[in-house]
């Protein structure tokens, strides 16, 4: 009795740890992409708050699944807590501009396992809806059509470091002649987990992201006349941490300008941060 006691609890142990080695793979940066996919027939549910300055902008929530484990399925949705004045950014840009809808699909086409890591990269497609919420600044008024999102990432993931490199591009469809700006997204990110932060249940399991942004946000339409000085480009670098505890993740950073170029019709972006809560089932 004792015996198979002790089994099954060694068992259950085991699984635990197997489940949250898989749900830590299967999470990335806050606001770079990653390569990572659900595993087959996983959940996951994720809601998070971001903002560019001292004020939180959105609420966003996202909800995935793993179809196969190579391909995931994502829905996220908004609430605008506070329309910005800024270039149009994701901001995170594993979802679509601050204030749209979208339905997403990654495909995780090419993995290669070696010894103690893994290549691995990427594709993201889908569509986007803006949504209903009171734009502000240049933006105040404007019609949007839908939109279309693509994208890719590449990287090496290991017990102990993570690089990814990808691009995102997301563009949209004419309304009464008005059209919101066109946005080109690049990221780089580093991820490093120290040997004292690799834990088990019921310990947290820790790793620090040193993350990459570029943007490039193209001219303002409004009547089929693009607005002048209207576009922008600027980067973005800073820290941000990852925790998982059995199905639970979460993650917090903050990002800072490096470089600039953006006309006087946009305030200047001093920094912008995002916090997400992460749920695997």
């Amino acid at each position: 009795m004792y015996s198979n006691t002790r089994s099954w609890a060694m068992a259950l142990a085991a699984t635990l740890t197997l489940a949250q080695h898989l749900h830590a793979a299967d999470h990335g940066p806050v606001f770079g992409l990653a390569t990572p996919t659900n595993p087959k027939g996983g959940w996951s549910f994720d809601l998070g708050v971001n903002g560019r300055g001292t004020t939180a902008s959105t609420l966003e929530a996202e909800l995935s699944y793993g179809l196969t484990q190579n391909l995931k399925l994502a829905v996220s949705g908004p609430v605008v807590l506070h329309p910005d004045p800024y270039p149009r950014s994701s901001v995170t840009t594993n979802t679509p501009i601050s204030g749209d809808f979208s339905g997403l699909a990654w495909w995780r086409f090419q993995r290669r396992d070696f010894s103690g890591k893994r290549i691995e990269s990427t594709a993201v497609a889908g569509v986007l809806a803006p949504g209903a919420q009171q734009e502000t600044g240049l933006y105040r008024g404007l019609n949007s059509g839908p939109g279309y999102l693509v994208g890719g990432v590449t990287g090496v993931a290991s017990r102990s470091q993570y690089v990814w490199v990808g691009a995102s591009y997301q563009r949209y469809a004419e309304s009464k002649g008005d059209r919101r700006p066109d946005l080109l997204s690049y990221t780089a990110v580093y991820g490093y987990r120290p040997l004292s932060w690799r834990t088990d249940y019921p310990r947290w399991d820790w790793r620090v992201f040193g993350e990459f942004t570029g943007e490039r946000t193209g001219t303002l339409q409004r009547q089929l006349v693009e607005l002048p000085g209207s576009g922008a480009k600027q980067m973005f670098l800073g820290p941000s941490v990852l925790g998982v505890y059995r199905a639970i993740g979460v993650e917090a950073g903050v990002q800072f300008p490096v470089w600039r170029d953006a006309g006087p019709l946009y305030p200047r972006e001093r920094f912008r941060f995002a916090v997400n809560f992460a749920y695997f089932f």
